[in-house]
């Protein structure tokens, strides 16, 4: 037997050990990132939005883009500013969007603000044949409803537009929408940054579920295209400068079928779609359709639950790998997309840049509704920066986020667009050049997105997606640091927060990142005093 002395070393000694193996168990190591200052490329503004901003306060200010859309608006008619629900509810047709008897009165609010706050906004215009007239608590109830309760809906007038429209024809006409707003809103075509873009219409690929009250049937590849073009080049007429997004889909099965178009004969749809604009430009001269406007909704599952849906931790988990699908091809998410569609990552926006390059090189990509949900969690709020970085560095267009809960339930997501666009609560923001990263370890526990802003400063977010701490070292080609300022959003509450700013050491910076968290890091240059 030893002595009781030896007992109490051996006894300190395995403490000791014990405590320095909790201690690696909450870091998750150090991960090297290689910032490049002198390879860059332009961010599009458009990819900081929201869909249907309620106000332009602080929290908002920095939101880039509005968007007017959704079921609401297919049906929507301006001139007296009637909408049907569709399934969203009842097939009921009402004044639910408000603007009173007034043409245009729904819209005019939105865009107002949205200009004012120097924020572009996408206004929806309906393709699809018909628009309510009057108020009906359920139009499927009559089998005349159309003719009762709807008007026709058509691309062109054909002759003047009238100053103060009326439906004394039973029609209504979408060119004359657009000449409505453009009178109204003159200053949308001399700025930008603050315009009026147009949406053709919403997730027509599902109509026949959404809308079945104006569209019983599926779409097919041949109308739909058709209608894209005939209404695209009739916006144009009216406003040759302004921009038009098309088809609008749904999600995958939109893109791939057009939702199992009967016409589809075994052809993606999105092959179809490109290279029909693709012929009518050359034929008409003008683009129909200047982006590729999609809706993605995760459709990645944890936990037993979809990303989008509330859940457990291990849907949380899933949420903040499920953005690996935009873009990563060692990603395979847990989805039926993968399971049995497709058998392999998804890899979204280089598989969709691919399709715009072979079939109608020069159509911008935007996603005017999406979601990974988590709104009110910090695996949200990862989820979304994560994202945002994601849509800069890999050149979309344009972006909306559609919230799935009210405002007090999306504070976090929210919050990551801020770690973007108001990390600092004065209006700092992410650069609008990209600056090239070299990733090292695992992109499933850390993301790195970088920029050069107005000021000549690098700014970056930094995203921790482990729950322990992580150290990144963050080298840097091109640019030596003066000093850095670090702001950090965690599940403590929704907003960033200065904090403990990054050490820099000549051309290289290291800084801890709590766990779960976004962290902008701002680098001031060194000439600069």
């Amino acid at each position: 037997m030893g002595s009781p002395g030896f007992h109490r070393i051996a006894l300190c000694a395995a403490l000791l050990l014990a405590a320095a193996a909790m201690v690696r168990a909450q870091e998750a190591g150090t991960i090297t990132f290689t910032v490049d200052a002198t390879r860059t490329k332009p961010i599009s503004r458009f990819i900081y939005g929201w869909n249907h901003v309620e106000s332009w306060g602080t929290a908002e200010q920095g939101i880039t883009l509005d968007r007017l859309g959704g079921n609401r608006w297919t049906a929507y008619n301006w001139v007296n500013n009637v909408s049907n629900a569709g399934n969203d509810w009842h097939f009921e047709s009402d004044d639910y969007l408000g603007g009173g008897n007034v043409p245009g009165g729904a819209v005019r609010g939105e865009v107002e603000r949205a200009l004012k706050a120097g924020a572009a906004i996408i206004v929806t215009v309906p393709i699809i044949g018909h628009v309510a007239n009057k108020h009906v608590d359920n139009a499927m109830n009559d089998p005349n409803h159309l003719a009762d309760a709807f008007v026709v809906s058509l691309a062109r007038k054909g002759s003047v537009f009238a100053e103060h429209p009326t439906l004394a024809d039973g029609k209504v006409y979408q060119d004359e929408f657009v000449n409505w707003l453009e009178k109204t809103f003159p200053t949308a075509r001399r700025n930008i940054n603050s315009t009026i873009i147009y949406d053709l219409d919403n997730e027509p690929d599902i109509w026949a579920e959404t809308h079945k009250e104006v569209h019983p049937v599926k779409v097919t590849y041949e109308e739909l295209t058709k209608l894209n073009i005939e209404y695209g080049l009739a916006i144009k007429a009216v406003a040759p400068e302004a921009l038009t997004f098309g088809f609008v889909s749904y999600g995958w099965g939109g893109y791939t079928t057009l939702q199992g178009a009967p016409d589809a004969n075994g052809r993606a749809f999105l092959d179809y779609y490109l290279a029909a604009l693709a012929t009518a430009e050359k034929s008409d001269g003008r683009r129909a359709v200047d982006v590729l406007d999609l809706h993605w909704y995760s459709e990645a599952r944890g936990g037993g639950k979809r990303v989008i849906e509330d859940g457990g931790p291990e849907t949380a988990k899933a949420r903040i790998q499920a953005t690996r699908s935009l873009w990563d091809p060692t990603y395979t998410e847990d989805s039926w997309i993968t399971h049995d569609d497709i058998h392999r990552p998804i890899q979204l926006i280089p598989w969709l840049q691919e399709k715009i390059a072979k079939h109608y090189p020069g159509t911008k990509l935007a996603f005017d509704e999406y979601n990974f949900g988590g709104g009110n969690s910090i695996s949200g709020a990862i989820a979304e920066a994560d994202t945002l970085g994601i849509f800069g560095r890999e050149g979309v267009f344009a972006a909306a986020l559609w919230p799935l809960a009210d405002k007090k339930q999306v504070d976090y997501q929210l919050a990551a667009i801020n770690t973007f666009r108001n990390y600092d609560g004065q209006g700092g923001s992410f650069g609008d050049t990209a600056l090239a990263v070299s990733p090292a370890g695992d992109p499933g526990k850390a993301s790195l997105y970088a920029s050069r802003d107005s000021h000549g400063n690098i700014v970056l977010v930094a995203l921790n997606k482990t729950d322990a701490k992580l150290s990144l070292t963050i080298d840097l080609k091109g640019f030596t640091p003066r000093q850095g300022q670090a702001f950090y959003l965690t599940a403590a509450k929704p907003q960033s927060v200065r904090g403990a700013d990054p050490a820099v050491n000549g051309t290289s910076l290291s800084v801890e990142l709590p766990p779960l968290a976004v962290a902008t890091l701002v680098l001031t240059p060194a000439a600069l005093k």
